[in-house]
């Protein structure tokens, strides 16, 4: 696979370091420790001391996705639930792999040793090969989508074997909820990747329910995405660096943040920007912080923290 990282290195490692511990004394992990105890057989967590069992091996039969995140991460909260109800739904077609970075400092190091600086972060690996796959949190239709794209491009590759003619989803029909029509045109839109077409339709759906949270988080994830598609993240973040007086600049750079999964780094970014800044700089720095707010769930812990240090920004 193009871009793919041969895990051999990392399996022959892992196998030394559990020779050792074992020879010290040390009971290796167990293998069969990993099963998620909110997510099933086809979701696991993962250690630094199972990853060489639960994902590189288990990836020789079946594809594995490795989702690492953090306590702390919001966007990681977004994320991880849709990939735990999709990987329930693929039922063994492929595993989720959690990985919390904090607990796991070898596969934390890992990951930023691929030039990964952000999470939420996802890894396939399929054969011992990992391919890096996503980075940032994003809405279910378009993780679903971006799913069933990288599952048909291995099939293409002859990596993966063809999907039996007609197979369906393992999901009931009938649990499936009937949505309005503006609504099925926000999942539609979302699926087909037409940005302009599903903020339209949110606007719609929010002109009759300014207060839908659902629709509200959608809308402003997809404005973000449409304000960010065409930048180039290394170097707007290089001129924010070599511009701290710049609040335009530090703007930018936060929605590049937020949309690479960092919001707590550029929600600091914006309340410095408030603390420096006077007059209309400063305010435009302080409403665009508020907005960015709103591409995290509300009860988001980053979000309270964010509204105090403005807070103390302000005042």
């Amino acid at each position: 696979m193009h871009g793919a990282i041969d895990l051999g290195a990392r399996q022959a490692a892992a196998r030394k370091q559990q020779e050792r511990r074992a020879q010290g004394g040390a009971a290796p992990a167990s293998a069969g420790g990993g099963q998620s105890a909110g997510g099933g057989q086809y979701v696991v967590d993962v250690t630094d001391e199972t990853f060489n069992t639960e994902v590189v091996e288990r990836s020789q039969a079946v594809p594995v996705l490795v989702d690492f995140w953090a306590e702390w991460c919001g966007p990681c909260k977004q994320l991880s639930p849709i990939l735990e109800k999709l990987a329930t739904e693929a039922a063994g077609a492929w595993i989720l792999a959690k990985v919390d970075i904090d607990a796991n400092p070898q596969l934390g190091a890992y990951m930023q040793q691929m030039g990964v600086r952000g999470i939420p972060f996802v890894a396939a690996v399929v054969a011992g090969q990992l391919l890096p796959f996503l980075n940032g949190a994003a809405p279910e239709a378009q993780v679903r989508q971006a799913i069933d794209q990288l599952f048909e491009a291995l099939r293409k590759e002859g990596i993966l074997p063809e999907a039996p003619e007609g197979e369906q989803p393992a999901v009931d029909a009938a649990d499936e909820p009937v949505l309005d029509p503006a609504r099925q045109r926000v999942e539609d839109a979302l699926q087909a990747g037409d940005l302009e077409v599903a903020k339209t339709a949110l606007d719609e759906v929010l002109a009759t329910d300014p207060r839908d949270p659902i629709a509200t988080q959608q809308r402003a994830t997809v404005v973000l995405a449409l304000r960010v598609r065409s930048l180039d993240p290394e170097r707007v973040l290089r001129e924010a660096a070599e511009k701290p007086g710049d609040v335009q600049a530090q703007i930018v750079a936060a929605d590049v943040e937020v949309m690479s999964g960092q919001a707590e780094q550029a929600f600091e970014r914006l309340v410095a920007a408030v603390r420096v800044g006077a007059g209309d700089d400063r305010d435009a720095a302080r409403k665009h912080l508020l907005s960015l707010f709103d591409v995290l769930a509300p009860d988001d812990p980053l979000i309270a923290k964010a509204r105090r240090a403005l807070q103390s920004a302000l005042f």
